[in-house]
């Protein structure tokens, strides 16, 4: 009880930085962790989507296919929780977001408002906590160690990897390597 009433007490930690001022580690390794075709579609994947109903009708669990775009719209504006209403409107923030907003400003907004751990949001915050330095610095293992936990922060440690969260950061790694710079470079050519 005193555990969880310390806990409680401790302060949130967060600070907005700038797209310019997040490493392109980070950049690629969200990406590359969460939604491979960001830069290429218009808020939903629907690929992705139609392979998570097929592995569920194959007796897999059911797991999410949002994008970036679409976990931004939730966490901007939203509550968590899988009702329709919840999700027509974050369909239709997602749309907004896509029409108003650059690739690079949707990432943007979704490295500052993600939780890395427990009361800690935004990418400048979690490099801060983890590895004291700034996110401008994160190194491409650094960077994939964070976004590993971005599934589950509640679950998943940056200060004390699980065996899974070592295994999905290598994963991270090579599809970073996979994917290439050449990502970033198309988020910045449509500005």
């Amino acid at each position: 009880m005193l555990q969880t009433l310390v806990a409680q007490s401790r302060p949130y930690r967060y600070q907005w930085v700038s797209y310019d001022n997040i490493s392109s580690n980070m950049t690629l390794a969200a990406i590359a962790a969460e939604d491979q075709r960001f830069p290429v579609h218009r808020g939903f994947d629907l690929t992705e989507l139609e392979r998570a109903i097929e592995d569920y009708q194959q007796g897999g669990e059911l797991r999410g296919a949002s994008t970036i775009s679409q976990q931004v719209a939730k966490n901007l504006y939203l509550w968590s929780g899988q009702t329709f209403v919840r999700k027509g409107l974050e369909a239709w923030f997602t749309v907004l977001i896509e029409v108003l907003w650059s690739k690079q400003r949707i990432l943007e907004v979704y490295l500052n408002i993600a939780q890395f751990g427990d009361r800690v949001f935004g990418v400048e915050a979690a490099s801060q906590q983890f590895f004291d330095h700034s996110a401008a610095d994160l190194t491409a293992e650094e960077a994939a160690l964070l976004a590993a936990v971005l599934p589950g922060p509640e679950i998943y440690f940056v200060d004390a990897p699980s065996a899974q969260v070592w295994r999905r950061q290598g994963w991270i790694l090579q599809q970073m390597n996979q994917l290439g710079t050449v990502y970033l470079d198309e988020l910045q050519s449509e500005n």
